[in-house]
């Protein structure tokens, strides 16, 4: 049903695969509605533990594409195509505004968005990766941010996003002089959670999501995702106050007696999955 990814199921994994190779998989509207409407399958799909995007070809993604880069730059003016036919709104089952607003709506989903980043990263397609939940990096991967060298300031979020990835001065090095690191900088700097070798990045992040999905609760999953992007703004008393209440519902929850059992019983747990109207 889609023209520009690949969605895949991989028993309890998705894969989002952004599918213009040629173009080292450069961002266009539909592409990007396309992601967004992938990603609200996942979240409905009981089945689906966790999701990883990733990139056909020799990249992840070398931004938008320059044929809407050029349009924009004759009109003076952001443009774009809503494509109502791909309309969702994944995640942000609490409706918080944080979560609305360009790639926010990854940090609202309710399971594990891992970037598997297998080659180029540049622009918007660095956004995407700086947004997700993890990092799998192919140590050969190269990342660039773009944006000076456009006369653009630091796009789609990225501002708020990565110095609380890397730090303030790590990311206006990397913002301010546009240079490329690969995937062993990435590591360095706390861009990268994994440095794979060549073309295992996809491979290496399934493998992950498999095993928490042996071990770990999906509604822990969900509300420890929650916990994190909610409290990065909070007073550290309100982020207790939130945490306490939740910390009250999850020892009333089937999953904390089921996670007690199996630890007793000596057994892998079976939690309860995610249902999604």
């Amino acid at each position: 049903m889609y023209e520009e990814i690949i969605y895949e199921i991989d028993g309890s994994v998705a894969v989002v695969t952004m599918n213009r190779p040629e173009t080292l998989n450069a961002l266009t509207d539909l592409t990007q509605a396309e992601i967004r409407h992938a990603l609200d399958q996942s979240e409905k799909n009981e089945a689906v533990i966790g999701t990883v995007i990733t990139g056909a070809g020799r990249g992840f993604c070398s931004g938008v594409d320059m044929n809407a880069l050029g349009a924009m730059s004759e009109a003076g003016q952001r443009l774009g195509e809503s494509y109502a036919n791909l309309a969702a709104n994944p995640g942000n089952p609490d409706d918080d505004p944080n979560f609305k607003i360009g790639l926010g709506y990854f940090l609202g989903l309710r399971k594990p968005l891992i970037a598997a980043v297998n080659g180029a990263c540049a622009g918007l397609g660095f956004s995407y990766a700086v947004f997700c939940d993890l990092r799998f990096v192919d140590r050969n991967a190269r990342f660039v941010t773009s944006f000076s060298q456009r006369g653009l300031i630091a796009e789609h979020g990225t501002s708020w996003m990565l110095p609380r990835l890397i730090g303030p001065a790590n990311a206006l090095d990397i913002l301010w002089t546009g240079r490329r690191f690969e995937g062993e900088e990435a590591a360095r700097l706390g861009l990268a959670n994994r440095v794979c070798e060549p073309g295992e990045c996809v491979n290496d992040a399934k493998t992950y999501l498999r095993e928490i999905s042996k071990t770990a609760s999906p509604k822990s999953l969900m509300m420890m995702k929650k916990q994190i992007y909610r409290h990065l703004n909070a007073d550290l008393r309100d982020a207790m106050v939130e945490s306490t209440a939740w910390m009250d519902q999850s020892l009333a929850h089937p999953d904390f007696k089921e996670g007690v059992a199996s630890f007793v019983e000596r057994r892998p747990p079976r939690f309860s999955r995610i249902k999604v109207d």
